[in-house]
């Protein structure tokens, strides 16, 4: 049963605050609990004591950290390590250093490539797309591409097995907030283009159900002499990106939503200004999310409601579970010494449960559970 079912009637229950996230009763802490992630029905309990001041946490609900840096693997993007894995989503880390030998192409699904690091010339049916640090790159499912690097690059590829990509919706925002569509770069078909069309023969590797094949042509398929349609790779900067927020109300990070698929979405964290209101939350709010597994891919900076958490690092939440700020962030909040956020993070929520592979437990910190305990 979809959590749209549920009757809505807001009740008010002992003491509360009168707002979500603001002004919350002395010595209480605030825990949303609520459905279809942050879209559906909700209810904000009050708490005497803080919802993750566990002493214990064993079990497979257990919140994960690990290295996704460290277990980025070499060779081509069908070589990248697992992650994560599900029926409609696969997380993969790719470290890539020289050009690659073959073509890739995706039948399974539709690729979006974040630049965590380095950078280079990307070509694909489309045309030639320069790419750097902190680009997402949309290939549409099918599309013949190669990265030639210009140094050693890491990227995270969020595969999308189960539907498309599409922009999210910004009702009454207009659809020209948080990043206007006319900042979406697409390839062009110019002279580093052209000069890639070699006569040479050329290895096509298409990957199907998870299995590879290999078409060999005798010269370069990526010749086009122009193109037209509404189809096409696109990419993205973080830096392009300009988040909504309230001086006075701590937004839902799904006002954050970059790109969305049938059974996920991502989000995009960039640096904003922190709450100014006395009275507002400053740190992400205590929340029960039992409706997705909650990804995190760190990418830069300091995220300021994670303790020991460093670029490259990804967190992994699986729904069931009450998670929110560590204690120092939530302390700091409080006191309100910041007036921004320096981090750039990607969030990956999934509907369905998510599988963690070896190389990333490979990496864990299992000591990542204990964090939210009171030092």
């Amino acid at each position: 049963m979809s959590a749209k079912n549920w009757i809505e009637f807001p009740r008010i229950e002992g003491e509360t605050s009168r707002q979500a996230h603001a002004d919350l009763p002395a010595g209480t802490y605030e825990r949303e609990i609520g459905r279809d992630g942050f879209f559906g029905p909700a209810s904000h309990i009050y708490h005497r004591h803080p919802p993750t001041g566990w002493t214990s946490f064993e079990g497979p609900l257990r919140p994960r950290a690990f290295n996704a840096k460290k277990a980025a693997r070499a060779g081509g993007p069908f070589d990248a390590a697992a992650l994560l894995t599900n029926a409609s989503v696969k997380l993969r880390i790719w470290r890539i250093e020289h050009a690659m030998a073959a073509l890739a192409r995706n039948a399974d699904g539709d690729d979006l490539l974040f630049v965590h690091e380095g950078g280079g010339d990307l070509f694909c049916d489309f045309g030639h797309l320069p790419c750097g640090e902190g680009d997402y790159i949309l290939l549409p499912r099918g599309t013949m591409w190669r990265l030639e690097p210009k140094s050693p690059t890491v990227l995270l590829l969020i595969e999308a097995t189960n539907g498309s990509y599409r922009l999210p919706e910004r009702g009454i925002l207009g659809p020209h907030a948080i990043f206007d569509p006319a900042a979406l770069d697409t390839p062009r078909l110019d002279n580093a283009f052209r000069a890639q069309a070699d006569e040479r023969p050329w290895r096509v590797e298409v990957k199907r159900r998870d299995a590879i094949t290999t078409i060999t042509y005798p010269f370069n398929p990526l010749d086009a002499a122009g193109w037209k349609g509404n189809l096409s790779a696109v990419k993205l900067n973080w830096r392009d990106i300009r988040p909504v927020m309230s001086h006075r109300y701590h937004i839902p990070p799904s006002v954050h939503a970059t790109f969305l698929s049938d059974r996920f979405i991502v989000c995009t964290f960039v640096p904003r200004p922190i709450e100014s209101d006395p009275g507002a939350l400053k740190v992400p709010f205590f929340h029960s999310n039992d409706d997705y597994d909650e990804v995190i891919f760190y990418h830069a900076g300091e995220f300021f409601s994670r303790d020991n958490i460093r670029p490259g690092m990804v967190t992994f939440h699986p729904c069931g579970f009450t998670h929110g700020p560590h204690p120092k962030a939530f302390a700091a909040g409080a006191k309100a010494a910041k007036t921004m956020t320096d981090e750039v993070a990607v969030m990956i929520d999934a509907r369905d449960p998510l599988d963690l592979s070896e190389a990333a437990a490979d990496t864990e910190d299992r000591s990542y559970a204990d964090s939210w305990k009171a030092k």
